[in-house]
């Protein structure tokens, strides 16, 4: 018997999360994909895509999409994150500066006028700055 053990809005998440559990010996299902994938929009009235594994892989399985494994992938591959200008921090992500207000304009308007631009966002400190460019 099959169980669902997580839903995703979108099937490239649970094809990572199938993925996953493959390479670890668990056989997993996903369902509703191709509803999801002809019309989109359909996802949240579904309930999203869901991941099922057999009924004994449960515990086991939901333990190894619980684990973080960022710590070991980032001394692995290294990490390659911008430094903060601010504060220093590697704790930083990409941001597109200016983003929101390209999409109210866009909006306002239909003709798109906000440039949008690269920048990162400091978790430690907060800052948002932006790439030089390149």
């Amino acid at each position: 018997m099959l169980v669902t053990i997580a839903r995703y809005t979108y099937p490239y998440e649970a094809q990572i999360a199938r993925a996953l559990l493959d390479s670890e010996g668990i056989e997993a299902f996903i369902a509703d994909e191709q509803t999801i994938n002809m019309q989109w929009l359909y996802s949240d009235a579904l309930g999203g895509v869901r991941l099922q594994v057999l009924a004994e892989d449960r515990e086991r399985a939901l333990r190894l999409l619980q684990e973080d494994r960022e710590t070991a992938l980032v001394e692995q591959e290294g990490d390659d994150r911008p430094a903060c200008p601010v504060c220093g921090s590697r704790d930083t992500e990409y941001y597109q500066i200016g983003r929101r207000w390209a999409f109210l304009v866009f909006l306002a308007i239909d003709f798109p006028l906000y440039r949008v631009r690269d920048g990162i966002r400091c978790h430690a400190c907060g800052a948002i700055t932006e790439l030089p460019s390149s």
